[in-house]
This record gives C-alpha cells, sequence and structure tokens, in this order.
C-alpha cells in the first residue's frame, strides 16, 4: 500500500467525500485508511479515533452550513430572506447528506467546541434573516427552532425518499415556506386555542 502524507485536515476532507458519496455509515476507519492509501493504526495521529471523526465532520458541516446560509440572505429581508435560507439549507442537505447526517448527532457533537460554536453561528443567521419580522427574546428561539424542525424534517423525508406521491415536492416546499412566513409574522395566532379547550373542560364539568 503507498503511503500517502496526511494531515487531519485532509483526514476530514476525504471522511467528508466518502460519507457524502455512501452515507455516514460507511464511514470506518478501515475504510477511510484505504482511501487515503494509509494504514489505520497512521489515522490515530491525526485523529481520535472514529467519535472524534464524526464529531468533526459534523463541526465542519454545521460551519459550512452556517456560511452557506449567510451568503444566501447577504442584502434580503423580510419573505425574501427566508425563503433564501431555507432554500440553500434544503440545498446543502440535498448536496451533503453525509456530513448533514453528522451534524444531527447532538451527543456525538457534544462537548466539542468547534461544533458548539458553529451551531451558535446557524442560529445567528436564522435570526439574521428573521430581524425583519421584529421578534424578540423568546419568540425569536421559537422561531429558529420551528423553522430547523420544519426544514430538518423537510429535508430527512426527502433524502429518505418519503414523498412517495405523485405530486411535486417542490409545490410542498414552497407552501411550507409559506407557511412559516405567516407564522413567524403571527407568532401568538395559535395561542388562544389552548384557553379555548380550557374554558371548554370548565363548562362540561359545571354542566353548562
Amino acid at each position: 500500500m503507498a503511503r500517502a502524507r496526511i494531515d487531519s485536515s485532509a483526514v476530514v476532507a476525504s471522511a467528508t467525500q466518502l460519507v457524502d458519496a455512501e452515507g455516514l455509515e460507511a464511514l470506518t476507519l478501515t475504510r477511510l485508511a484505504e482511501e487515503l492509501g494509509v494504514r489505520p493504526p497512521s489515522l490515530y495521529a491525526h485523529i481520535g479515533g472514529l467519535d472524534d471523526l464524526r464529531r468533526r465532520l459534523g463541526a465542519r458541516g454545521a460551519s459550512e452550513l452556517a456560511t452557506t446560509l449567510s451568503h444566501a440572505i447577504e442584502g434580503r429581508s423580510g419573505t425574501d430572506a427566508l425563503r433564501a435560507l431555507a432554500t440553500a439549507y434544503r440545498d446543502y442537505a440535498r448536496e451533503h447528506p453525509g456530513t448533514y447526517a453528522a451534524m444531527q448527532r447532538a451527543r456525538d457533537l457534544a462537548g466539542n467546541d468547534d461544533a458548539r460554536a458553529a451551531g451558535d453561528a446557524v442560529v445567528r443567521v436564522v435570526l439574521a434573516a428573521l430581524r425583519s419580522y421584529r421578534l424578540e427574546g423568546d419568540e425569536a428561539i421559537h422561531a429558529v427552532r420551528l423553522i430547523r424542525i420544519a426544514l430538518h424534517g423537510f429535508v430527512t423525508l426527502e433524502a429518505a425518499g418519503g414523498f412517495a406521491m405523485d405530486l411535486s415536492a417542490d409545490e410542498t416546499f414552497e407552501r411550507l415556506l409559506a407557511l412559516l412566513d405567516v407564522g413567524s409574522r403571527q407568532p401568538h395566532a395559535l395561542e388562544s386555542t389552548p384557553t379555548r379547550g380550557k374554558s371548554a373542560r370548565r363548562d362540561r364539568d359545571r354542566g353548562d
């Protein structure tokens, strides 16, 4: 086996190409060593094992995503910024499926300073995209969470072939964006629903 000169950056870059081509579960140190032209024990001079490599992949992915989203919303605001953000998120997940999967492993990323910093950067970009919606405090964080839930759910189902019906997924995506837009503009729209439910139960309890 021909030996190659490698460093930690080269190891992570090669792992990124492997997981994006074949999926995160395809990543093993043996397979990666074959790709790099080295013996598996040589990798330990550059990474702390498979778990450490997955953490590095997740941190790299989050950093790339933050940069991608930041470029997408530059000079935009309101609905235009939200649409650009969501489209860039979807495109990144499509183009880097293995790296995107590594980003979602919260347990693997726990305690990794680079991953935490990159995750915070993504949140800041989403908050910037929502600036013109004038959300503050907890409302802004709820909005960030809802956007993440919606977009992650969509791209995960799309990647898994979960949209089997003969109906445009692009149209569904557009409708999802419309819902997020309206929800971000009217964050309190559903707050009265639980109250109505409680009132109805109290009326039943009183026999009204």
